[in-house]
């Protein structure tokens, strides 16, 4: 492996970027690269893209967080430490969780002249958007506030293909990837391409208009349907198959 060294003085990097980095002194630095590192490219790196998202820590001097309009507090359900052979993971590799139990809701949101309560009640286990919410550390454990419509759906299980969309939702069963090209030629894992076509498991009651009524959604369970690539969120059950939750406005077609 290739090591070349560089001194701080010969790295030029604007000080107002590396406002974390105070302790930093002139000293050699050491980079392991598998190839020619080039000081002057390091050079015109900037750092500005460099983000750092932390929890907000709630003082124990509050005892109680009331969510305010149609948002919920949702108490962060803890990754798993171990496999399921029993190995243990480190931090980096613990997958963060996507789902938890309402501890507390807000009074809701008006439609027009309707007032609509959240549906969701405290004690409910639910799972939510991948990168909903804000996240908050209260009472020594992580806590979500986000809004119900971030919420994806309800889970009464420990697994995921249980899952009870709520609202304008599907929950799909995504199909397994073609093993061979049209030709014949069998395709390795790294060049199958990820599927868009799957069944419905589950759909949600709907969206609610401005009386406060609930518009059915116009696919059922069952239907074989064809939907956007990028959308939704991704879940595995326990048996390995793999589901995606999306809205309906993301399913763009039905298969038959």
């Amino acid at each position: 492996m290739a090591t070349t060294q560089l001194t701080a003085s010969s790295v030029s990097v604007s000080a107002r970027n590396l406002a974390s980095f105070e302790g930093l002194r002139p000293s050699t630095v050491k980079f392991a690269s598998f190839g020619t590192l080039r000081a002057g490219a390091l050079a015109q790196r900037s750092f500005r893209g460099l983000v750092v998202k932390a929890a907000t820590l709630v003082a124990p001097k509050y005892t109680s967080i009331k969510p305010l309009g149609d948002r919920v507090l949702v108490k962060i359900k803890v990754a798993e430490e171990k496999t399921d052979g029993g190995i243990l993971l480190p931090t980096s590799a613990q997958t963060k969780p996507q789902g938890g139990e309402v501890v507390a809701v807000g009074e809701g949101k008006t439609i027009g002249k309707t007032k609509l309560d959240i549906s969701i009640k405290t004690g409910t286990q639910v799972v939510y958007s991948k990168y909903a919410g804000t996240e908050v550390e209260f009472n020594g454990s992580s806590h979500l506030i986000l809004k119900e419509d971030d919420i994806v759906g309800i889970l009464e299980t420990d697994d995921i293909k249980d899952l009870k969309p709520l609202n304008d939702r599907v929950f799909i069963k995504v199909a397994e990837a073609e093993e061979k090209t049209s030709g014949g030629l069998l395709l390795t894992e790294a060049t199958k391409e990820k599927p868009s076509i799957g069944t419905l498991v589950a759909v949600g009651p709907g969206t609610v208009d401005e009386e406060g009524n609930r518009k059915p959604l116009s696919v059922s369970p069952g239907n074989t349907v064809l939907y956007s690539k990028y959308a939704g969120n991704d879940f595995k059950g326990s048996d390995g198959t793999n589901y995606i939750a999306l809205r309906a406005s993301d399913v763009m077609a039905v298969l038959s």
